[in-house]
């Protein structure tokens, strides 16, 4: 596992937006400043995916920034053989990435404003690459902008709290604000195998941004008659499988079709999981199986499907998803994970009783990755360097319970609070254009990435490989990679960024 901290360079104006992805922050109860800026002040950046990197450029301008960084990308052959269902909130293989994983979406829609993923000579040139390609991006990106430097490997952060107030001074009177607050951070170093080493360490910082993802932790089936006997539960099969629907589920379960007897997945809804890329999956393959939900795991390594019927299975593979975790943050009840609901977050950003010391990138699920993260980051910097206020903390309160109530009227669980896209799709970019100057997402780019979305609901197996996009698409991408790919290079040279002494060999399945 890897963490990374940086600090220092702190001569950065707020328009020149690096990105870093900020994880784990601590915050306290009634301790807010709306007005009053943290410039030249110290930030905590905890980080762990592409949400970690967004923040880590906003938030450097006037003030040093450590971060703390696990490897989401870098794909770890190991299992946790003794918790094969990652239900421990630490785990030491804590990426969730496997060998074959491939983008869903197109690079052309997942790079940032200043530095776009474009496809590089010797590398992973797909329209939709692999794992390892969003490595090396993010390589590129930390060296280009300087925050390679300023990484700190190896080290896991454990605990986030409010840092004991300093007494006030005698004459002192009325109540403090957030720039009087500070964050407790503690770490420890990691070893190659995964265990801690030697004794943690303290560190005291002035802003916290929480940008830790919610693709670790697994959502696990709590109920009792989901039980495991002789064919237990793990991670990998030979002769027969059962996995859900989702995307996981499928890209798993088109990897084990070549290797495994059957495979048999399991839908919470027969009517949703019959796609027409599920349908043609189907067709195609003999050995592949659908059933409607597990109703229970026998003793005898039978899986009994809510219809009645039942397979024989060698191994079980949950694909349930994932949730929010925050096991390394003490907000004393500040902000709380209910149902899988984070909150309370003004536009799903900043908690309004720790606002602006504490704030979160990345919470919201289906919007456009990194753009409104980015946008996310931008946001936070301008509040932090006193260059945009926030409400009052009861408007915003008052704004998050309107609109827990309006999706509540719309018939949306709880657990939904957090999908914007699912909700209001509007909002994604109507939070970009009302809190940034972030260019929008032009409308080529827009295409791209719903065309995408249409061919691989058509057909799973090939959407990736395809080229039917229209002519505005093909137009816009000749201009964005003469464009975007002189920018690459641009800020690559600029930073003498080594040729890389190896070739990545990608295999898929």
């Amino acid at each position: 596992m890897h963490s990374w901290s940086a600090r220092g360079r702190q001569n950065k104006p707020a328009s020149d937006l690096r990105h870093a992805w900020i994880h784990r922050h601590g915050e306290r109860r009634g301790t807010r400043v709306h007005q009053e800026g943290l410039r030249g002040r110290s930030g905590h950046v905890r980080a762990g995916g592409g949400a970690g990197a967004a923040p880590g450029g906003p938030c450097r301008d006037g003030h040093g920034a450590g971060r703390r960084r696990r490897r989401q990308w870098v794909y770890d052959p190991r299992a946790d053989g003794d918790d094969p269902l990652g239900a421990r909130a630490s785990v030491r293989v804590h990426g969730s990435m496997y060998a074959s994983v491939r983008l869903l979406s197109p690079r052309e829609c997942l790079g940032f404003s200043d530095f776009q993923f474009v496809p590089r000579p010797g590398r992973d040139e797909r329209r939709f690459p692999g794992h390892r390609e969003v490595r090396c991006y993010l390589r590129d990106f930390c060296a280009a902008f300087g925050l390679a430097d300023a990484i700190r490997l190896n080290t896991r952060v454990v605990r986030v709290a409010m840092a004991p107030p300093p007494p006030p001074p005698r004459e002192a009177r009325g109540g403090g604000t957030c720039s009087d607050v500070k964050w407790q951070v503690r770490s420890v170093h990691v070893g190659p195998d995964g265990g801690e080493e030697g004794s943690p360490t303290e560190e005291v910082f002035d802003a916290v941004v929480v940008a830790n993802g919610h693709y670790s932790q697994p959502r696990l089936r709590a109920s009792k008659e989901w039980r495991c006997g002789a064919g237990g539960s793990c991670t990998a099969t030979r002769t027969g499988c059962r996995t859900p629907t989702a995307t996981s589920g499928l890209d798993i379960a088109l990897d084990l079709l070549g290797v495994a007897r059957e495979v048999h997945l399991a839908a919470k809804s027969m009517e949703l999981a019959t796609t027409p890329a599920v349908s043609k999956l189907l067709a195609k393959h003999a050995n592949l199986h659908l059933h409607p939900h597990v109703a229970r795991l026998c003793a005898d390594g039978r899986v009994a499907f809510a219809d009645g019927s039942c397979v024989a299975a060698d191994a079980v593979v949950y694909c349930t998803g994932y949730v929010y975790s925050f096991p390394f943050l003490d907000t004393g009840g500040a902000v709380t994970v209910e149902d899988n609901r984070v909150g309370p977050l003004f536009v799903h950003t900043f908690p309004p009783s720790l606002a602006p010391s504490l704030s979160f990138v990345g919470v919201p699920m289906r919007v456009f990755v990194p753009w409104f993260l980015e946008a996310q980051a931008r946001r936070i910097a301008r509040v932090l360097a006193g260059r945009a206020a926030l409400p009052p903390e009861e408007d915003m309160l008052r704004a998050e319970r309107e609109d827990y109530r309006a999706r509540e009227m719309a018939g949306l669980p709880a657990r939904y609070s957090n999908d914007i896209g699912l909700f209001k799709s509007s909002e994604i970019r109507g939070f970009v254009r009302k809190y940034t100057d972030l260019p929008d997402m032009e409308d080529w780019k827009m295409e791209l990435f719903l065309t995408a979305f249409g061919n691989m609901n058509d057909d799973r197996e090939t959407f990736q490989d395809r080229d039917d996009y229209g002519e505005n698409v093909r137009e816009g991408f000749q201009r964005w990679l003469a464009s975007a790919g002189a920018q690459y290079q641009a800020a690559i040279d600029a930073a003498q960024v080594p040729a890389p002494s190896h070739v990545w060999t990608l295999n898929y399945f």
